[in-house]
């Protein structure tokens, strides 16, 4: 049931929407002046607050901006016999979700109180969304080459300087980009991923760069490509190093010029995009062998970031076993499953050329097939090694 409080310095008004907003099944407070109000919404929480601006010892507007520094943020809603549009802009501005002149319209009111709550559990729902995707991408590990990957995202991430991230498959190339956007300044513009080897030749440039409509047979509307999608944030060219060298030559336009074109177009657009790389080849060699340009390589690399394989962090293994088991568990409803010592020990033994996404693979099989305390020989019969 939704909690609402109401803050009115009139007796008969908080009694009136006390009745209304009871009768519709909202769980309702009161408090009779600014004070009382700040005071209630510090000590419990609150869904959406009914404020009257004009009040003794604190005005609304005041018991907003004092509400805005808090962690409890509710939705608010201003009402007032003496508004007027400067009173509601200023409101609005600091936060309030409407404005409702005195006596209010039951009608409107209640709408009122409905959008605002919906409001309140969509805000709620993001965070909640944005503290999980945080946790996925949590990055697991106290070892000294972990430690350095670490240190060297929080030096680049500030800055706009372009990333090639290198390693082997199933390192967390993509979980470094993710760091490098989410602690960069464009943290809030898109973050937009592509990978390169799973987009066929002849749709690369389509797929970067958009095309316009008629470009070829199945351009059947114009379409905006990813450098666009990502305008003001932050693309991620993952496995770049299958990319066609006609996409290359037009990628390394778009970072000499921060323009491009769609296919089938002659207009330039431009772009503001922070280019990240990965690749689990070696570029140089790629180089020598005439499938990568040299000036595009140059272009990428201007911080190189080294993911180090598992067996070369093996130390971590228990961390990441328990980040898994934690993860797994909250997948499928179930309670957190132990794992004794012996069977870390056996996990740490095992080659790991899968990298970090084996590692999850045979935990969670284990989860699956294992005992309620997955033991050393759950890892020796359901692991792969």
């Amino acid at each position: 049931m939704p909690k609402i409080l109401i803050i009115d310095d009139e007796k008969v008004i908080r009694a009136t929407l006390k009745e209304i907003l009871e009768y519709e099944k909202y769980e309702i407070s009161e408090a009779q002046d600014g004070e009382e109000g700040l005071k209630k919404i510090q000590e419990e929480d609150f869904d959406l607050v009914l404020c009257d601006i004009k009040m003794p010892k604190m005005d609304g507007i005041e018991v907003l901006d004092k509400v805005a520094t808090l962690d409890k943020q509710p939705q608010f809603i201003m009402i007032s016999a003496h508004g007027s549009i400067e009173t509601a802009v200023e409101a609005t501005k600091k936060g309030a979700f409407d404005f409702v002149p005195k006596p209010p319209d039951l009608n409107r009111l209640l709408l009122t109180v409905r959008n605002a709550l919906d409001k309140k559990s969509l805000v709620t729902e993001t965070k909640v969304l944005k503290k999980k995707l945080s946790k996925k991408l949590d990055m697991v590990g106290e070892s000294a080459t972990i430690q350095q990957v670490k240190e060297t995202i929080e030096k680049v991430a500030p800055t706009d300087a372009r990333v090639l991230i290198t390693g082997q498959n199933g390192t967390g190339k993509e979980l470094v980009a993710h760091w490098l956007h989410q602690k960069s300044n464009r943290a809030s513009a898109p973050f937009i991923a592509v990978n390169c080897a799973a987009i066929p030749a002849e749709l690369i440039e389509s797929e970067l760069f958009g095309h316009e409509k008629g470009a070829f047979t199945s351009a059947v509307k114009q379409r905006q490509g990813k450098f666009e999608q990502a305008n003001g944030g932050t693309l991620f060219l993952d496995e770049i190093g299958d990319m066609s060298l006609s996409a290359q030559a037009k990628v390394l336009r778009a970072l000499q010029e921060h323009k491009i074109t769609r296919v089938g177009g002659d207009k330039d657009i431009k772009v503001d995009v922070r280019v990240l790389a990965a690749t689990n080849k070696d570029l140089k060699k790629e180089i020598e062998e005439g499938n990568f340009r040299e000036d595009l390589y140059h272009r990428l690399s201007v911080i190189l970031i080294q993911v180090p394989a598992l067996k070369d962090r093996k130390e971590d293994i228990p961390m990441l076993v328990d980040k898994f088991l934690g993860d797994i568990s909250g997948e499928y409803g179930t309670a957190k499953k132990a794992i004794d010592k012996k069977a870390i020990s056996k996990l740490q033994e095992f080659p790991w050329t899968g990298n970090i996404r084996e590692l999850r693979n045979v935990v969670e099989r284990l989860v699956i097939l294992g005992g309620q305390v997955i033991s050393e020989d759950d890892v020796k019969k359901y692991a792969d090694y």
